[in-house]
């Protein structure tokens, strides 16, 4: 299958929306990273999103809008504190699980009785979604496992020939995909931490829980709490502490003199602290949100670059902190080591 590129222009936005009208996938760009997007009504359409990632079918798929009225047609039920979200945080990178009516087939859901609902605060993204004339069923268009995509590059990296086309619409800007908020429960539970943060939420709606699913316990609702995801080729380990430089100093060495090829991923500010083969900026660490906003692209670096082991910094776990450590330790398998105990 060729794979077409389309440009963010009203023209080739329709002809996109016709590939969507007539059962194909489409990747998309949103605020937080690129979507592959299927109608959602349709199980056959959705089922070409699975196989083009190749991804596990019992990984819930997020349901994207383009308008608010659509969600009475998605969920049988939306809390009062579900539609102050709305009110505050949409369009933008929420989603909102809620219990799902029976006109969202069960492949979307992963068998659950829930479905995960947001709009993008991308005009690209909305205007796709109105000329298709459908929600659109949409997870990262990138291979299952790999980084997520942030531009149409490198969806085309993981998945030309596989999809019928990509919408060029530049680089996303968030760059961690969406906070995913459980109505399903007494007390709201974030399910995946995001560019929307628990205490933004806090501010709304009170009281909000954080999963235990989040630390591999129970069956997920929500894409990126269950499979390993985000991983690069090479060997990633997370190096946490005070003194991290330092570790990642002697680490660096130590892998260097086995024979490895040796990258690091880091700030602007550390950057010429180190002596490996690459060493990645990925942000600002005095703005995380450029770090989130950089970070798959810094991943995807390393797999270009072909390295053997990679030595990531840790971020403070504040704000889209929590966001960015979540993808870097899934990225790591949540393999680390602590500074101090380096030598």
């Amino acid at each position: 299958m060729d794979t077409r590129r389309f440009r963010a222009e009203q023209t080739e936005l329709t002809a996109a929306a016709h590939f969507l009208q007539n059962g194909e996938v489409v990747a998309f760009p949103t605020e937080t990273v690129y979507g592959l997007g299927a109608n959602a009504y349709d199980a056959e359409a959705v089922d070409k999103i699975f196989k083009a990632k190749g991804r596990p079918s019992d990984n819930p798929l997020i349901v994207h809008i383009a308008h608010r009225e659509d969600v009475e047609q998605l969920a049988r039920f939306v809390p009062e504190g579900a539609r102050r979200c709305m009110d505050v945080f949409w369009p933008g990178p929420l989603t909102l699980v809620l219990p799902a009516t029976d006109r969202v087939p069960a492949n979307v859901t992963a068998g659950l009785d829930t479905v995960g609902i947001r709009m993008p605060d991308h005009v690209t993204a909305l205007s796709l979604i109105d000329l298709a004339g459908v929600p659109l069923a949409a997870p990262s268009a990138n291979r299952s496992g790999r980084p997520s995509p942030t531009t149409a590059d490198h969806v085309l990296e993981d998945l030309a020939g596989k999809i019928a086309g990509v919408v060029d619409g530049g680089s996303a800007g968030v760059g961690v995909e969406s906070t995913v908020l459980d109505f399903s429960t007494d007390v709201p539970m974030i399910l995946r931490p995001g560019g929307i943060t628990r205490e933004m939420l806090q501010e709304v709606i009170g009281e909000v829980g954080v999963d235990p699913a989040l630390e591999g316990a129970g069956t997920p609702k929500s894409p990126g709490v269950k499979y390993t995801h985000y991983a690069p080729k090479g060997e990633m380990w997370l190096v946490e502490g005070a003194s991290d430089q330092a570790a990642i100093g002697q680490l660096i060495h130590k892998a260097q003199q086995a024979g490895k090829k040796v990258g690091v991923l880091t700030t602007t500010e550390r950057v010429d602290n180190y002596q490996a083969d690459i060493v990645v900026p990925v942000g600002k660490r005095s703005d995380l949100a450029t770090v989130a906003a950089g970070l798959y692209d810094a991943i995807r670096q390393f797999d270009h670059a072909e390295v053997d082991v990679i030595y990531s910094e840790a971020f403070p776990e504040q704000g889209v902190g929590v966001a960015i450590m979540n993808r870097l330790r899934k990225a790591a398998g949540h393999r680390s080591i602590e500074a101090e105990t380096v030598s």
